[in-house]
């Protein structure tokens, strides 16, 4: 432990991040200062602000809705001003304990966002399924222990994972191909074994990818079959109106998230698996060979 605490004291890290491409770092710095700015100086604050100053909005949906902005926020304000820095300064070096710190509170708000969506699948559920009863069912105090336990999920998994990271021994001048300090991105440079924290980061993110998802899609199939029970076109017109903006945001989020993961398990999979078949058909030597081996082998019994 130590050892572990002394090498940290020391050890650095330089984010990489789009230095292989100089002539962009302005553009890149303009684009993100753009984003940053809507989503942190105006977008997620406004929506917070209007939601709490104007007592119609007070209804469950526009309560996850603004905790949903304030997530935003967070997450957003914790990676885009140093992404910029970086993209403007010669020195780009960060200490370990600065990127543990800041993977944590992305990681945090990144999970609780995951749950937050699936909770707001819940309550558009109960708005179609028993619009009469939604503020009964969906009562403050449920909310409440849905809101606090969508935090609780992302602070439980960015601790078990930061804790794995803390663990890990670094020393030296490291290099992090990201422009931000993500858990995969801190594990190439450490000097200990990273097998276990892979194995915790692959168990972590499917199960929290499968069951909010799994959650978000066994509620739409039960809204959908709601749906298609009402007889009036306008109350189906209506009714898919209210899921319009949740699916967007499931769509760019989780879907985004759910894509990457499945690119990532096709190039190192997949493509593994399908690259001799490609090969070993466009080759007349190897498909000669595997017919003598098969012929040989046929004939042998």
């Amino acid at each position: 432990m130590f050892l572990s605490e002394r090498n940290k004291s020391w050890a650095v890290f330089t984010l990489l991040g789009f230095s292989d491409y100089p002539e962009l770092h302005v553009p890149l710095f303009l684009t993100f200062f753009t984003i940053s700015s809507v989503t942190v100086g105006g977008g997620n604050p406004g929506m917070i602000v209007t939601i709490k100053i104007n007592p119609k909005v007070h209804t469950p949906m526009y309560l996850f809705l603004s905790h949903l902005s304030f997530v935003d926020f967070c997450y957003s304000s914790i990676v885009a001003p140093k992404t910029m820095l970086n993209l403007m300064v010669e020195d780009r070096t960060t200490s370990v304990v600065g990127c543990e710190i800041q993977f944590f509170f992305f990681c945090t708000f990144v999970v609780t966002e995951s749950f937050l969506l699936a909770v707001m699948a819940y309550d558009r559920l109960v708005a179609i399924c028993n619009p009469l009863l939604c503020m009964v069912a969906m009562s403050q105090r449920l909310c409440a222990m849905l809101v606090v336990g969508s935090y609780a999920c992302g602070v439980a998994f960015s601790l078990i994972l930061t804790c794995t990271v803390i663990k890990l021994s670094f020393q030296g001048f490291n290099t992090i191909d990201h422009f931000f300090c993500e858990f995969s991105s801190l594990l190439p440079p450490s000097c200990s074994d990273t097998y276990l924290n892979q194995l915790l980061l692959f168990i972590s993110a499917t199960f929290n990818e499968v069951s909010t998802l799994f959650i978000i899609l066994l509620t739409y199939v039960f809204m959908v079959v709601t749906i298609l029970k009402m007889r009036s076109a306008c109350g189906c017109g209506k009714a898919f109106s209210t899921c319009t903006s949740h699916l967007t945001a499931i769509s760019i989020f989780p879907g985004t998230i759910l894509f990457l993961y499945l690119a990532s398990v096709f190039y190192t999979v997949v493509t593994s698996m399908l690259n001799p078949l490609i090969y070993s058909l466009r080759n007349k030597d190897v498909k000669d060979t595997v017919s003598n081996i098969m012929d040989s082998k046929i004939f042998s019994y």
